[in-house]
């Protein structure tokens, strides 16, 4: 846990450091319990496994899915907020921030657990990063609606949106297929008294039950190991900013990097193959000419601070700062101009400078090993432990008949898949809506009929819990910005 004992770290600081990482940890914890029963309902409503043992096989493939997932959606996370709001110097911004998401995703994600309604932990979380975004720039000095990085957030919020409606189509055509590849009878039947599935059919399930957990915890996990990100860069920015573990080579690679970006955007560029122009020959608009000025003096800064540089920590505080903003600035600069078709270059050479964000993003895009530790082990805690509400409301509550086997391993599968793809394009994805969603969407192919008042609520939940996790989270941030 290296950066944490760091002597530069006041002690009033370090206290609200600890208290923020034991938050962060009970939210992840409360993910675990909240969210474990979309994985081990199907299981356990086709009796293939025993209640706890599902729960605890659930458990480990959580914490594997956080250990082994990659960082993809952590940094999701971290990039729905702009970078001006985690570096306040003073730390009250930082740590308003902080306090308020933790305490409202927590806030609402007991208050539907108590309820028995599979609530969405991800919608919880990212619209309580959005409501601090939001509320942060309803402060002097600041213009409403610039606390939020908005391109990201409508990234995420199609994602979250789309999901469950692919999960509800996707797990019903499966079952239809199924039907008509395999015509074993059994298949398509509740279990009967406390008979078991067949072999087959039982390892399907166990295998898709795992499968789910992992992709869980490699996609809900990553959000607990962004969140604590985040509460590391804005409460220690100095030893969390930038990877201080990064070794000579890497940063000669960066510097590199950099030179080469320069060289790619300096006015005597050869933009196409016969014939060469200059920037301002190109008569872009002015603001795009003012733009590659400032990637141009960036560019140059980082070069000045990592120029002869064999290790990262010989950088002050203020000058890692100085580095994780260049680049964050820059490569945010970079993705408007590509995308307003404002950076005049061939596709080859728009590669390249794509492949030169990515390696200076390495500089600032990483989690060291104990958060994903520290993460994985309260996920997978938390998976043991109140899991049976929402299992009930699942195994029982969506359809008006009991789940079959082909229903249980056709949600299974589909959430197992979606949910793993986003894992790794970085998208966060709600476990709870795509699976309860496929669930549904076995029951209508089925033609079993759905339960109208659990379903109401399913989607009452799912509409409400952004705007109330945006307005809670804003609410506690203005509110702790008035007393720190």
């Amino acid at each position: 846990m290296e950066g944490l004992f760091d002597s530069s770290v006041d002690s009033i600081k370090f206290i609200f450091l600890l208290m923020s990482l034991a938050i962060a940890c009970g939210f992840e914890f409360v993910n675990g319990f909240h969210d474990t029963a979309n994985a081990v309902a199907t299981v356990i409503y086709t009796r293939s496994l025993k209640a706890w043992t599902a729960v605890i096989l659930s458990g480990i493939c959580n914490f594997a899915g956080v250990f082994f997932g990659g960082i993809a959606v952590a940094l999701s996370i971290i990039n729905l907020l702009p970078a001006e709001l985690l570096v306040a110097k003073g730390s009250s911004g930082g740590l308003a921030m902080v306090f308020a998401l933790l305490l409202a995703a927590i806030i609402w994600n007991l208050g539907t657990w108590y309820y028995g309604l599979p609530a969405s932990s991800s919608h919880t979380l990212i619209g309580a990063i959005l409501g601090v975004g939001l509320a942060n720039s309803l402060l002097p000095g600041h213009t409403f609606g610039d606390g939020v990085n908005w391109g990201k957030a409508a990234e995420v919020g199609l994602s979250l949106l789309v999901s469950p409606l692919l999960g509800f189509t996707c797990a019903a055509i499966l079952l239809t297929i199924s039907k008509k590849l395999v015509t074993n009878a059994e298949l398509h039947e509740a279990p009967k008294g406390e008979s078991r599935p067949p072999t087959w059919i039982k390892a399907i399930l166990i295998s898709t039950c795992s499968g789910v957990s992992f992709a869980h915890g490699s996609n809900d996990g990553q959000k607990g190991v962004g969140l604590i990100m985040l509460i590391l860069i804005g409460i220690i920015p100095a030893n969390f900013a930038i990877n201080l573990n990064y070794n000579s080579n890497q940063i000669e690679n960066s510097v590199e990097a950099a030179r080469k970006l320069d060289y790619l955007l300096q006015e005597n560029i050869a933009l196409y193959r016969d014939q060469e122009a200059t920037v301002a020959s190109l008569k872009l608009p002015p603001t795009s000419n003012s733009q590659f000025a400032e990637i141009k003096a960036e560019l140059a800064d980082i070069q000045t601070l990592l120029d002869g540089k064999k290790s990262l920590r010989e950088l002050s505080g203020d000058d890692r700062w100085e580095l994780r903003k260049d680049i964050l600035l820059i490569d945010t600069s970079l993705a408007k101009m590509e995308k307003a078709k404002a950076l005049p270059l061939p596709e080859q050479k728009l590669k390249e400078v794509k492949l030169y964000r990515s390696q200076l993003r390495k500089v600032t895009d990483y989690a060291p090993t104990w958060v994903l530790v520290i993460v994985a082990i309260s996920l997978g805690i938390g998976t043991t432990v109140g899991w049976k509400r929402i299992v009930v409301t699942v195994g029982e509550k969506i359809g008006k008949s009991h789940l079959t086997y082909a229903q249980g391993a056709s949600a299974e599968m589909v959430a197992m898949s979606m949910i793993g793809i986003s894992s790794v394009i970085g998208l966060p994805v709600s476990t709870t809506h795509v699976l309860s969603s496929g669930v549904a969407g076995t029951m209508v192919a089925q033609k079993s009929g759905l339960q109208s008042g659990t379903v109401k609520k399913i989607a009452m939940a799912w509409l409400f819990t952004l705007p109330a996790s945006m307005l809670l989270s804003g609410i506690i941030f203005l509110l702790i910005r008035l007393f720190i």
